[in-house]
């Protein structure tokens, strides 16, 4: 397994300068892992507990955040395309009863699915609603930003939304433990991580509304709200756990069967058309040379980052993937700011890919 050094000077890098704490790494292909490695530590301060580990290994667990987006609500929305129990041009109010307003009759899953559907970002309902039904009435009875179609903006709420449509009537977890079941690939992916994760756990932050600090307990607060399952977040997981995840997504890009079809990751994975400024696909992001990605990535590459501090990025083109998780809201989302994330990420991909080249990999 090649040492990729200047993926992992980036990294080292970012832990001098208090970007996260630790992270940990996994870079393959379809058929294998090429690298994994943990650097630094769960936390800056000693755990809580005397004894648990500091050290970030490769079975560290993170709050994936909304990677959920696309491990979960994505891949479970392909599967129910696939057995057509519904469409991408499925008006939202043929599964959502309360979305009964004049201005939203016209969104439909795929504007929900590429963050297209007028809803705002973000609401804080955690502060005064609990519960999925009340969630789902509120989102239906919110005010919509934009025309939908016309632009796009990233939304949790529409992803709670997709979370009791893709549910039908459970929750998410369910559908999502079979999904993860076909693939194969253990237990290390989880929402609502059982209590004997917690020694190897990194924190995320001390959260003042919760008034405690955050330790295999999801950080976002609405998905806590929530019960710790939605479509916008709420997984937890390793790096080869989302590795696995990966490997699998190559392999149907390859034309190997599958937990969907070629034709549908293809749909899912191409960036929609007729949004004005978007790179979003369904579910998943493409490339941008801007973005966290870097430059060196494919047109064809899809990914996704969580809040806490991780990313997932597959390249069908070069065949490889990237994980990074890291905990870079600890021990507060104020910390370290989005840009300078973004611009550690992308430093980090670009390496990863220098790195590659130049063992020949791939």
């Amino acid at each position: 397994m090649p040492e990729l050094r200047r993926a992992r000077a980036v990294l080292e890098s970012a832990i001098r300068s208090r970007v996260f704490p630790g992270a940990c790494v996994e870079v393959g292909t379809a058929t294998e892992p090429l690298w994994q490695v943990g650097v630094g530590a769960l936390t800056y301060d000693p755990m809580p507990v005397s004894d648990t580990p500091t050290a970030v290994t490769r079975d560290t667990v993170y709050d994936l955040a909304s990677l959920t987006k696309v491990l979960a609500t994505a891949t479970i929305a392909m599967r129910h395309v696939e057995q057509g129990t519904i469409a991408l041009d499925d008006p939202v109010a043929d599964h959502v009863p309360q979305w009964t307003a004049a201005d939203r009759q016209a969104v439909t899953i795929r504007d929900l699915l590429s963050h297209a559907s007028g809803l705002p970002a973000h609401r804080p309902y955690y502060r005064d609603l609990e519960g999925e039904d009340a969630f789902v009435n509120a989102i239906a009875a919110e005010p919509l930003e934009y025309q939908p179609g016309s632009r796009s903006i990233y939304s949790d709420l529409g992803f709670i939304l997709l979370a009791r449509i893709l549910g039908r009537g459970r929750s998410l977890a369910d559908p999502f433990d079979a999904v993860w079941a076909a693939v194969g690939a253990g237990e290390d992916l989880q929402f609502r991580p059982p209590s004997f994760w917690l020694r190897r756990t990194a924190p995320t932050e001390f959260d003042a509304w919760r008034g405690r600090l955050l330790v295999g307990e999801v950080h976002d607060d609405n998905c806590w709200a929530l019960g710790g399952v939605s479509g916008h977040a709420g997984l937890f997981g390793t790096a080869p756990a989302v590795g696995t995840f990966a490997r699998h997504v190559l392999q149907v890009f390859d034309g190997r069967s599958g937990i969907v079809g070629r034709g549908t990751l293809g749909v899912f994975a191409a960036k929609r058309a007729g949004v004005p400024g978007s790179s979003r696909a369904l579910g998943w992001d493409t490339m941008l040379p801007t973005s966290s990605c870097g430059t060196r990535m494919s047109a064809r590459a899809i990914g996704h980052v969580g809040f806490t501090g991780t990313s997932l990025w597959i390249d069908p083109e070069h065949g490889w993937y990237v994980v990074l998780l890291s905990n870079r809201v600890h021990p507060s989302r104020d910390a370290v700011d989005l840009e300078t994330i973004t611009r550690v990420r992308a430093a980090f991909h670009d390496a990863v890919f220098e790195d590659l080249a130049a063992e020949g990999a791939g």
